[in-house]
């Protein structure tokens, strides 16, 4: 096995980053349809995209994604009581419980969603690269969108600008095969879809999502072309979703075949191997680190059960002026 590229340090951190997100989903999960309600995508599978990302960025760099949120929520450093109060409905929710699972949402972490419309927050993640970029602070806005996504005319209209002025963005493309239940051959002749970025110049690559190397490294070069050049850049990050679209998907248009193939190059059992053969860790050791994971995660559950429902005070605070609303004051 070749030496590997990155320090102690950084696997045990990729390891413990993937499996919070990995056990968070699988308990989120459970709680659906007791506790949860409305639609919950879980990210279970793709935990290698967030954390080579946040590895290979600063803290202040800006993230918006699309409505499969609560692993990005749980990178940038949002709690996990924040983030299942939210998913809860409930106010200590890190969006008072008013957005649930696809609005995640915390200004202070520069996480600026979970957005449900699809394809919305593309454009917005240029403007938010624009912000940076007009007030000269060297920060580089990470943009996510689903494979479902770039069908959208609102991702062409956004990369035409952001390629002619030069903005400091990386669109990342999360991959992971089916657009809800679609593939990504029955919608379109480019299965490449990094090559879309082609028709503007943009530099593009595809990447392996399910090795997390190979995911900070593809950003780290990304975002160092943005500080440097403001040059955008187009990652296909090709990973998978182990769980369906949404809860309410069983997943019948994809074989266990296919499904058993990804599942033999799991993200988190490749850094798992890399520490135990480098003698990072021992296996007793991983699963302390694990049984600690369980009780935060269990924790933020018994959190956001505790925890209490908005006031009604709080249906029109956040969307309306209350001078321009009297009537509300009663």
């Amino acid at each position: 096995m070749p030496q590997p590229k990155y320090k102690k340090e950084t696997y045990l951190k990729w390891f413990e980053e993937m499996m919070m997100m990995r056990r968070f989903e699988e308990r989120a999960g459970q709680m659906y349809g007791t506790h949860i309600r409305g639609f919950l995508h879980l990210y279970i599978g793709q935990e290698a995209v967030v954390a080579g990302t946040m590895s290979a960025i600063r803290d202040t760099d800006p993230i918006i994604t699309a409505y499969r949120d609560h692993g990005h929520a749980l990178g940038v450093g949002i709690s996990p009581n924040a983030v299942m109060a939210e998913l809860f409905g409930k106010v200590t929710g890190c969006t008072k419980g008013k957005g649930g699972s696809m609005h995640m949402f915390d200004v202070n972490k520069r996480f600026y969603g979970g957005h449900g419309i699809v394809g919305a927050q593309i454009p917005l993640g240029a403007g938010i690269a624009f912000a940076e970029k007009y007030k000269g602070t060297g920060n580089v806005c990470l943009t996510y969108m689903g494979d479902g996504a770039v069908r959208q005319g609102a991702l062409h209209e956004t990369f035409n600008i952001a390629m002619t002025w030069k903005l400091p963005v990386v669109f990342i493309i999360e991959n992971n095969q089916y657009a809800m239940g679609t593939s990504v051959k029955r919608t379109s002749n480019v299965t490449k879809l990094h090559k879309l970025g082609e028709a503007y110049d943009m530099p593009n690559r595809a990447v392996d999502g399910m090795n997390v190397e190979a995911v900070h490294e593809a950003i780290l070069e990304a975002t160092t072309r943005a500080r440097e050049e403001n040059i955008p850049t187009l990652l296909e990050i090709n990973t998978y979703r182990y769980k369906g679209h949404s809860m309410s998907d069983p997943g019948k248009y994809r074989t266990r075949d296919e499904v058993k193939e990804y599942r033999d190059i799991d993200p988190i059992e490749q850094v798992r191997k890399t520490i135990l053969s480098k003698k990072y860790a021992t296996e007793k050791d991983l699963e302390a680190i694990e049984a600690k994971i369980m009780e935060e995660v269990e924790a933020s559950v018994q959190f956001a059960e505790d925890s209490p429902l908005p006031p009604d005070s709080e249906l029109f605070t956040d969307i309306y002026k209350q001078e321009d609303y009297p009537f509300l004051e009663d």
